[in-house]
């Protein structure tokens, strides 16, 4: 019965060492909600299309702390094991490169990761579109939205093929929010 309780621990370790990390952080969003609830949402969402790997849950936590905070591999490594660390790295990009670049390569490696790690991109990329389809950063454009739901889609097509439910959601979403800035919708 009590054999769900290490998980447990693993997954609030996560959440409070990514609610430290991003303790002073604000989504982008007109709304300017804490970053914290975007690693609870792609966590969230996987959950709720039935990916129970632990790893997989704990990386989708972490998986903005190397990329947009002062954490290091290291600290990973130390709290949360290689396997983890892996999946992260593999999900982060490299912010010593000029924004269209990691742009493109998301689009060029989208295709050669891990099916956890597509599983983590597609989600933030359902989170990502539906944040800036009801709350966008402030000075987006309509032509800057859709600028992005394309680059997101083209992204998206390299991951598909690791989850039917996230595959669904993510065109879904992608659907309502170009009906609402293409179609007036």
């Amino acid at each position: 019965m009590e054999d769900y309780i290490e998980p447990l621990k693993l997954i609030f370790k996560a959440l409070s060492f990514s609610a430290e990390k991003h303790k002073n952080q604000r989504r982008k969003g007109i709304n300017g909600a804490p970053y914290i609830s975007h690693p609870i949402e792609v966590c969230n969402i996987l959950i709720s299309c039935n990916v129970s790997d632990l790893n997989t849950l704990i990386a989708a936590i972490l998986h903005d702390t190397i990329e947009d905070t002062d954490t290091t591999p290291e600290e990973i490594r130390n709290l949360f094991g290689e396997d983890i660390l892996e999946l992260v790295e593999e999900v982060t990009d490299d912010k010593s490169l000029p924004k269209q670049v990691r742009k493109k390569l998301q689009i060029e490696m989208g295709g050669k990761k891990s099916k956890w790690a597509k599983q983590i991109k597609i989600t933030d990329k359902i989170c990502n579109v539906t944040d800036i389809m009801n709350s966008p950063p402030e000075g987006w454009d309509v032509h800057r939205k859709i600028e992005y739901f394309d680059w997101a889609e083209k992204v998206f097509n390299e991951l598909k093929g690791s989850n039917g439910c996230l595959e669904k959601l993510f065109q879904e979403r992608l659907n309502e929010a170009r009906k609402k800035y293409i179609e007036g919708g």
